[in-house]
């Protein structure tokens, strides 16, 4: 059988989930699942409802994300590493009616309650006690197990980069099917990459926010594998739980490419990762250097994708790098890539252009609250990601630019613009530039380059200064590793900075 909820009702005591201390069967995730859904619906959560989630990775993750599945909710899962004003901003600009959080990470969300009025109404917490919160056990213990209704499709509305320095949800209209149809579409889609169903076990390697590792770890289940969820990545706990539970396929980001590569030669000699069969990994570039030496420790077992939320992509099988190292392969079925001109037109084999999806019909998402972004991304009915590349005569995809201005630093997305917002509304500072720089660990690292305010000297004590604001009001990974000032920064007649410039000089510095 094929899909979560036939398996759990044809095999019950199959298990779904390894935790470091238990297994769950499917028939357990189902109820429980189930219970979730019931008790957002009892709470006053419809059809097509936004609730904000924030929690790590555990077994109340999984249960969370399978309840909106089942039950027409969609949700926005929100890093716990975000300080109170950015969940503050993803709460109001979602219209979320609910809020699900870890008694553990809940200070950002707490903060960010405080500081909007209204909010969402129906709140949860999991792993303690938060004032103002229900008990997400509790609720589950009251509700019921039966399958919701109305039993029709949900899922996440991720968010992405937005041209007013804040992200921007990639938005769909709710879909009006039942969530077998969607699992089918998983299934599907894991087959791309020879994964089929079976007895396979999955290890979830990121956080389950993120759209990647949350998409492969679900669809990992409608295959029936089993998935092993352990609430932080190490890399040696990546190797002890590879050969533990016999993992046989994962998701991976390069920066943990590196962190495993770090790892002593006897330690890395001795892991036994025979079972691995399909490892895929996307986010952020990889270097060509890090990943050969990743096919000559784990075999010819590493598989990239190149998408985005927004849809498309490309695969590019083991043997495909091999022969062509640094492609990302060659277009999905359904879907078709371009590499276009500034002109729009077809950029010739080896020829650099903006690259663009089709999906063999119209567009079916919009960047919510944005329709400058939304038009931006388009050509007729092809789509772009804001990426430059270019094909070979093979039509095999290379990229050039990971989006001009994004930062991608350990497979995150980190915005400049709202770095810059962040800096530039401070009272000592004129202008900021945002950009990334190559780091050998994190793929990209922030670097910030600051033009003081009349009569304001750019030293060590402003540094300080501006890189406590950052440390107050972004997460951790945004805040600049190194931040530099100007007198003044290049920008162009019509009022459009120059960051490429600024970019340039530093990358011919060097490291």
């Amino acid at each position: 059988m094929v899909g979560l909820w036939d398996i759990a009702a044809t095999e019950p005591d199959r298990v779904a989930v390894r935790l470091d201390e238990r297994t769950v069967s499917y028939g357990e995730l189902v109820g429980n699942a189930r219970r979730v859904a019931n008790a957002l619906k009892d709470a006053g959560i419809g059809f097509g409802d936004i609730v904000g989630v924030v929690l790590p990775n555990q077994l109340a993750t999984v249960e969370v994300i399978l309840a909106v599945q089942e039950s027409g909710i969609r949700m926005v899962p929100i890093s716990y590493h975000l300080v109170a004003d950015e969940i503050a901003y993803l709460l109001v600009d979602s219209e979320a009616k609910g809020l699900i959080v870890d008694a553990r990470h809940a200070e950002g969300a707490i903060g960010a309650l405080s500081s909007i009025e209204g909010g969402p109404t129906v709140r949860f917490s999991v792993r303690g006690d938060v004032d103002g919160f229900e008990a997400l056990e509790e609720a589950k213990a009251a509700a019921s197990d039966a399958p919701p209704e109305p039993r029709r499709m949900g899922g996440p509305m991720f968010y992405t980069s937005g041209t007013t320095g804040r992200p921007k949800a990639v938005y769909r209209p709710m879909a009006d099917f039942p969530p077998e149809l969607g699992a089918q579409g998983g299934v599907a889609y894991a087959s791309r990459f020879d994964l089929e169903p079976g007895d396979d076990v999955h290890l979830v390697s990121c956080p389950l926010y993120h759209a990647a590792p949350s998409g492969w770890g679900m669809n990992a289940l409608h295959l029936g594998h089993s998935i092993v969820v352990p609430e932080r990545w190490t890399a040696q706990g990546t190797l002890d739980a590879i050969a533990r539970h016999r993992v046989n396929n994962t998701f991976m980001v390069p920066t943990q490419f590196h962190r495993l590569l770090e790892l002593p030669d006897e330690v890395r000699a001795a892991a036994d990762v025979s079972s691995l069969q399909v490892v895929v990994h996307a986010a952020a570039p990889c270097p060509i250097a890090v990943k050969q030496r990743m096919l000559d420790w784990w075999g010819p077992v590493i598989w990239e994708f190149y998408a985005g939320t927004e849809g498309g992509g490309t695969t590019a099988r083991p043997e495909d790098w091999l022969a062509k190292p640094g492609t990302v392969g060659t277009a999905w079925e359904g879907t078709s890539v371009h590499v276009l001109d500034d002109d729009g037109n077809e950029a010739a084999p080896g020829e650099a252009g903006s690259i663009y999806f089709g999906t063999g019909g119209p567009i079916a998402f919009e960047y919510k609250g944005d329709p400058e972004k939304t038009a931006g991304s388009r050509r007729g009915d092809l789509f772009s990601l804001g990426d430059i590349g270019y094909k070979d005569e093979d039509g095999s995809l290379f990229l050039l630019d990971r989006r001009t201005d994004l930062i991608i630093t350990g497979g995150v997305n980190v915005y400049p613009a709202e770095i810059e917002s962040v800096l530039s509304s401070h009272p000592k500072v004129a202008d900021a530039a945002v950009f990334g720089l190559p780091d050998d660990d994190w793929g990209q690292s922030v670097c910030a380059v600051v033009q003081p305010g009349p009569g304001v000297v750019g030293d060590d004590a402003l540094r300080e200064e501006l890189l406590a604001e950052c440390i107050a009001k972004l997460a951790k990974l945004k805040v600049p590793k190194r931040l530099d000032f100007r007198d003044s920064l290049p920008r162009r007649d019509n009022g459009k900075l120059y960051k490429r410039v600024l970019r340039d000089e530093y990358l011919a510095e060097g490291p």
